[in-house]
């Protein structure tokens, strides 16, 4: 954690591309599409791992009131809806697309913001917002690939998404620190997906799990716990040693780092417009950045 910024930003890029390829390799390769106990694991590693960093001195955490904390629970909510949503969509649609749909989280969070606290929006913003709408709209047009439960789940993705990231610039405010929000999300999202394993029918789907006793399956499952938990470290060190235009920049590049190898590693099969449509995302999100760094 005591890194120099850019060494911190080239961690974070690195961190980034191997979650996202392990979680890939988990869910598309070995296709272990159980999200309530992928991301139940998942969340339980990255609680356990910050329970321990904080018990040891390593990062602190706030003894927040019960007030402050079921002030969070509502983003808490939009979290395990973003992991489930995500990790359903990530198992079906390639990396690049899923960005795609991703990034167009961004509009559906200015959107919130402008109706419900009257923030002005940059004209940069606005073509921005617009140029990634555009991309997601006719994605799914011109996907060769297309899955209609990958798309339906991506969409679920970024309305949580975007929810999530409108509610926490509701509540700058707020002495919860970012890890204290972690922490909570951690622990709740732990609770939660553990109760709903078997209504889902995932707590005994997975028993017939055909890798269930391989170790390609255990050691995918270690590091995809292990890794998230060290990006959202990252993460955190990123942005609080950074300001936000600049901690866009770095996701910004992490995330065309990882779009443009996923290639190599994961099946994907491209078109003109669909490379189109791409570049048209990659291109919103980095007038985005420039707005954002440019205040």
């Amino acid at each position: 954690m005591y890194l120099k910024r850019p060494t911190v930003g080239l961690v974070f890029c690195f961190f980034y591309l191997a979650s996202y390829f392990t979680n890939k390799y988990v869910l598309s390769v070995l296709k272990f599409t159980y999200p309530t106990l992928f991301q139940g694991w998942q969340t339980l590693v990255g609680g356990f791992l910050l329970h321990v960093s904080w018990k040891l001195g390593w990062v602190e955490i706030s003894s927040n009131s019960r007030s402050e904390v079921l002030s969070w629970l509502p983003a808490s909510v939009l979290y395990v809806g973003i992991i489930y949503a995500g990790s359903r969509a990530l198992s079906r649609l390639p990396i690049p697309v899923f960005f795609t749909l991703h990034n167009a989280a961004e509009v559906l969070s200015c959107g919130i913001q402008r109706c419900t606290q009257k923030e002005k929006i940059s004209p940069a913003k606005i073509w921005s917002a617009l140029f990634l709408l555009i991309a997601a709209g006719c994605l799914p047009l011109h996907d060769a690939q297309f899955d209609p439960d990958g798309y339906f789940w991506a969409v679920v993705h970024l309305i949580c998404v975007g929810s999530y990231k409108a509610f926490r610039k509701s509540m700058k405010s707020s002495i919860i620190s970012d890890l204290d929000q972690q922490y909570i999300n951690y622990v709740f999202s732990v609770v939660l997906l553990a109760f709903a394993s078997h209504p889902s029918g995932d707590l005994f789907s997975a028993l017939e799990f055909p890798f269930l006793y391989f170790y390609r399956f255990h050691s995918g499952c270690c590091a995809s716990g292990l890794l998230g938990f060290i990006l959202m470290l990252t993460t955190v060190k990123l942005k609080s040693s950074l300001s936000s235009g600049h901690y866009a920049s770095w996701s910004f590049l992490a995330k065309v780092i990882t779009a443009g190898l996923s290639p190599f590693f994961f099946n994907i099969t491209l078109n003109a417009p669909t490379i189109s449509c791409l570049l048209l995302g990659a291109f919103g999100e980095a007038l985005l950045v420039y707005a954002d760094r440019t205040g």
